[in-house]
């Protein structure tokens, strides 16, 4: 099973809804790059292509823009980069949670520089973070006076779709670039607001700004999608001021920082569980079988009708997930996902259908063995009566061994009333409270009902 995986280093790629969509994080882990290859010569007459406002915001943005790395501290190795930029004369640098997460998690291991586009490096403290927006304060730790700062665009001027923007990064630590695209609007069914970029975004950039044409930041880079072409996602700037204002005199963070992390996460999987238990499920016909399929505001949902691989029976699948990911250091968590799928066998006859449907119920995985993540999947099996037929469920639980309070959550269930048809369940929820993980298997199983058959 594929999970969602947005804010990774770039060897970690995952895909989402069974593979249907691939995102790609911008914060590139240390690797040595391949040689590159010979540069075919230019055509003759062909004249340079220049845009002169990306020029203009690259020349005018080049000194406030800087590189962020994590280092070994044993080794002082590189372990991974990203990019960040100045939002104030005393040197606070915004930047992603993602790309510094080994500082907020394991500062005992890893610290943190900068790099600006002359090449000076020097040490940077992490201020603080929010996890819910992928966004981080660092500080120069022996800042000069007067440093140059990058100013945010005026809320009250919002920007209009097609409007030009330019992104600013280190991609794949070869040097600093800005790539220039288009204001798209807001991302449906994002539960968080992110801009969609029209414009090329490379693994190193996560963290560096995006700015409107007359070089004030309105977002900043986060991750593109790989299943397409110049489709990729900024945090609106608005989060990074927020975080700013609330932190621009905090002391730095020297020790792990799980309980912090497992705090914002516990205000997220609320927030998760109560727009999920508020909005109706929508009931999603089989026969006579109603299985709960979320509101379309909420999540995407995917389906497959009669598989021409099964002669024998006839099978519709069903897949939706909440766009509700967060990063939590090392891991991806806090979404939803529900699957189904929906069986009509009158030619195998009710043995041969109670065999292969049972066999389809016991080849779900889950997580019986512990993780340097999480403990053990603990589960508990049996039926129950829900919108007028049985039903066999299994839940699970395995708790975070770092984040109190936070565990995964799962439900797999079947409808047994009937012979040679019938369907299955099946909601993963992550990062979620014990109590509201109750919450959520409840009003999902309560989403099951059966009715007589057309």
């Amino acid at each position: 099973m594929h999970h969602y995986q947005p804010s990774r280093p770039l060897n970690h790629l995952q895909a989402m809804l069974g593979g249907l969509a691939i995102v790609l994080c911008l914060h590139a882990a240390h690797a040595q790059a391949p040689a590159p290859a010979p540069a075919a010569p230019a055509p003759a007459a062909a004249p340079a292509q220049i845009s002169r406002d990306a020029q203009r915001a690259y020349e005018t943005t080049r000194d406030k823009l800087v590189q962020i790395r994590t280092l070994l501290r044993n080794s002082n190795t590189q372990a991974s980069v990203g990019s960040g930029f100045f939002v104030s004369a005393d040197g606070l640098i915004i930047t992603n949670f993602h790309v510094a997460s080994q500082l907020a998690l394991e500062p005992e291991r890893y610290r943190g520089v900068y790099v600006p586009v002359d090449g000076k490096e020097a040490e940077v403290e992490l201020l603080a973070f929010d996890v819910r927006n992928d966004l981080a304060l660092l500080r120069v730790k022996a800042p000069a006076t007067g440093m140059p700062q990058l100013a945010f665009r005026d809320a009250a001027k919002p920007l209009g779709r097609g409007e030009r923007i330019y992104s600013l990064g280190n991609p794949l630590d070869i040097g600093f670039a800005v790539t220039e695209g288009t204001y798209n609007g807001l991302v449906q069914r994002s539960f968080y607001p992110r801009i969609f970029f029209g414009g090329a975004l490379n693994p190193g950039m996560s963290g560096g700004p995006a700015l409107d044409d007359s070089g004030q930041v309105v977002g900043v880079n986060v991750s593109k999608r790989l299943d397409g072409e110049l489709l990729s996602f900024l945090i609106p700037a608005q989060f990074a001021q927020a975080l700013l204002a609330k932190a621009a005199s905090a002391k730095p963070i020297t020790k792990p920082a799980h309980a912090e992390v497992a705090r914002q996460l516990g205000e997220h999987q609320d927030l998760l569980t109560k727009k999920f238990t508020a909005a109706p499920l929508t009931p999603q016909k089989h026969g006579g079988y109603s299985v709960p399929v979320p509101d379309d505001a909420l999540a995407r949902c995917w389906g497959r009708g009669r598989e021409p691989d099964f002669k024998a029976f006839e099978l519709e699948r069903t897949d939706c997930q909440i766009d509700s990911h967060v990063f939590a250091g090392d891991f991806n968590t806090g979404y939803i996902r529900l699957r189904y799928e929906a069986y009509n066998a009158p030619k195998l006859g009710p043995l041969r259908f109670s065999a292969m449907y049972s066999q389809s119920f016991a080849n779900e995985y889950f997580a019986t063995r512990g993780s340097r993540k999480a403990t053990p999947a603990e589960c508990s099996e049996r039926f129950v009566e829900t919108g007028g037929m049985p039903m066999r469920a299994v839940v699970c639980m395995s708790a975070y061994r770092k984040l109190p309070g936070l565990y995964d959550v799962s439900v797999l269930t079947m409808s047994v009333n009937q012979s040679t048809r019938g369907v299955q369940g099946r909601m993963d929820a992550q990062g979620v409270s014990f109590e509201n993980g109750l919450k959520l298997v409840a009003h999902y199983l309560g989403g099951f009902k059966w009715e007589a058959a057309p």
